[in-house]
Formats: structure tokens, C-alpha cells, sequence
């Protein structure tokens, strides 16, 4: 219940659109806990050797931009690449030739070829997970392009992913390799992600973070296709990175990233890290449902700012619900 516009969006935001603290701390003890256990599996025979160096936390959950109920925390664990090398198609996959003194390695390329299966990779990782005797209740599997670790106590799944990272190119520049999962790799960066949007929320006095969740969860709720949670952080964060301020107060800012929405669906929209080319591949169809939802959705925050402005707290709640639904809370006078 709230009495005034800015206290409904302090409740909905604590209550429906961000991760509950203790679920965060829980998370991260969990998390911290699992890091340990893998670090321990250069100790295993026939294990590829470990890389820690360049292990890091990414996704939605690691950038921050995660809105409940916590659902997956993405990890990339290090190998070492003893000496192999990797050829890059036009395709954008990536094949590591593995030489045959790379004892870890060698074992785990592709039947009859020097060529680095990472199904194989994953399923090695999977197989000492399943040792770790915390987890043997848990339900451990090998989906397209990670591990992933599923505790029975908790709500999230650990999806663990083996990397590699190449040499500096001509550029100076190095990319991580991980399982494009049909059994070859492919190229990220995410350290990329991360530090764009942290260049982005700082700009903005860590205001952006905030309109990213709460867009999110319009984005999951609203009547409509619903956008590749990526892709719309990308789209978010290409407008936000133009805006001179984002405002501490939320309201203020969401109908001009409605507006902005409903005309940039139409558009490529870049990917940050400058591999993937063009993130947006939905179908024209859905595209013009995200966009008329979009300006739908813009035309009753205009509303709904009006009726602050005029003092009128009460229907400019009724009027955000019914942009952000039920949950949204209700008008107490």
C-alpha cells in the first residue's frame, strides 16, 4: 500500500523487481562455496589443467541487472590451452587444435582428431561435480554450453562454463572461447558487458540499474512477445549511454525508454562486444507487438505523470499498475 507515487515504486522495486537481500547473500556464500570445490579439480587425474586466472562471474546476476526470482548464476572457469591453437570461420565458429603432449586435453577433442570436443570439456566437468559429496542430491547435467548445478535447497541453477582465453591479436586485444554448443567453441568477452554497463551506471549516479530491472520485469509481464533479456539490456543501455541524467526517481524516466522502445524494436541493435553482430533477430511480427505495447504502455505513463504533477497520487498509482500489473501497489489515502 502507498500514499504516494514515489513510495509505490520504492515498495514495488523492493518487493517484486529486485533480488531479495538475503537471497543475494545466500547466493553468493553458495557461489564463493562452489568456486572453492572446482578449484580443487586440478588435484584430479585425467582433469584439464586449471586456469584461475582468467575465471569470472558473468550474466545478468554478475552485471547486477538480475530481477527475481533468482533463476541462474552463470560462471566461466579457466583452462589452460598447453599450447593449442584455434582457427576462427566465417561462421563464427571456433575450432582448438589441441597438440598431443596437452595430456588434459588430448583425451577430450573430437573421436579420431586433434580437434577439442567441448561437449567432452563440459561432461569432464560435469563428472566432478557429481563426486563432490554436498552435491549428491543434486541434479547436475550437461545442457548446450555449460555445466549446470541444480542444489535442491535452492531456487537458482549454477551454470558453469569452460573457457579459454587466446593470445593478443594484432589489435592488442584477446577474447575468451567457450562451447558454442555443437560441440566446437566461440568468442565472448564479458569483461565487455561489464565494464559498459558500470561506465553507464556510474555516468548516471547508479540510477541506470534500477530502470534495467524495472524493464525487465515489464518486459516479462507485459501482454506481449517478450525480448531476449540481453537484448533488451543492450537496447536500454545504447539510449541511457545518450540521455544527459537519468533521475534518482524512476517514473521520470520510463516513458521516454517506452517511447524509445516503441521505435527502436525495428532496429539492429549492436552487440557490445563487437561479435555477435546484430542482437535483435526477432520476426517483424513481434517486433510490431513489442512496439505498440511499447507506445500503449508510454501513452499511460504520460497519464500518470500528469496526474503526479496535479498532485493527484491516487490515480497516477492506478495508472502505473496498470502499465506494470497487479503486483504494482495500490493507492491508501
Amino acid at each position: 500500500m502507498a500514499t504516494t507515487v514515489n513510495s509505490a515504486f520504492n515498495e514495488f522495486m523492493r518487493d517484486y523487481v529486485n533480488l531479495d537481500s538475503n537471497v543475494t547473500a545466500s547466493a553468493r556464500s553458495s557461489r564463493n562455496w562452489l568456486i572453492q570445490q572446482i578449484d580443487k579439480f586440478d588435484q584430479q587425474d585425467g582433469f584439464p589443467t586449471l586456469y584461475s586466472d582468467i575465471d569470472i562471474h558473468f550474466g545478468s546476476f554478475a552485471r547486477k541487472t538480475k530481477i527475481r526470482e533468482l533463476d541462474d548464476i552463470d560462471l566461466m572457469f579457466g583452462l589452460s590451452a598447453q599450447q593449442s591453437t584455434y582457427l576462427e570461420y566465417s561462421s563464427g565458429k571456433v575450432e582448438i587444435t589441441v597438440p598431443d603432449s596437452a595430456i588434459g586435453l588430448y583425451p577430450l577433442c573430437h573421436d579420431y582428431t586433434d580437434k577439442l570436443n567441448s561437449r567432452k570439456v563440459i561432461n569432464k566437468f560435469v563428472a566432478s561435480l557429481k563426486g563432490i559429496s554436498q552435491y549428491e542430491n543434486a541434479d547436475i547435467k550437461r545442457n548446450q554450453e555449460a555445466a549446470t548445478l541444480k542444489l535442491r535447497t535452492y531456487s537458482w541453477v549454477f551454470d558453469i562454463v569452460p573457457c579459454f582465453i587466446t593470445a593478443s591479436d594484432s589489435l592488442g586485444k584477446d577474447y575468451y572461447l567457450i562451447p558454442d554448443g555443437n560441440g566446437h567453441w566461440k568468442k565472448t568477452d564479458p569483461r565487455i558487458d561489464k565494464a559498459n554497463i558500470s561506465r553507464i551506471n556510474k555516468k548516471h549516479d547508479g540510477n541506470v540499474l534500477n530502470v534495467i530491472r524495472l524493464m525487465k520485469y515489464w518486459n516479462r509481464k507485459a501482454s506481449m512477445p517478450t525480448m531476449g533479456s540481453y537484448l533488451l539490456e543492450c537496447l536500454l543501455l545504447s539510449y541511457l549511454d545518450t540521455r544527459g541524467s537519468v533521475s534518482s526517481y524512476i517514473d521520470l524516466t520510463i516513458p521516454d525508454v517506452l517511447l524509445h522502445i516503441h521505435t527502436a524494436i525495428f532496429n539492429a541493435v549492436a552487440d557490445p562486444k563487437n561479435i555477435q553482430g546484430n542482437l535483435n533477430n526477432l520476426s517483424y511480427e513481434d517486433k510490431q507487438k513489442i512496439s505498440s505495447k511499447a507506445y500503449s504502455d508510454y501513452t499511460k505513463a504520460i497519464e500518470a505523470r500528469k496526474a503526479e504533477d496535479e498532485k493527484d497520487h491516487a490515480s497516477s498509482i492506478k495508472k502505473w499498475g496498470e502499465i506494470f500489473g497487479g503486483n504494482f501497489p495500490k493507492y491508501t489515502g
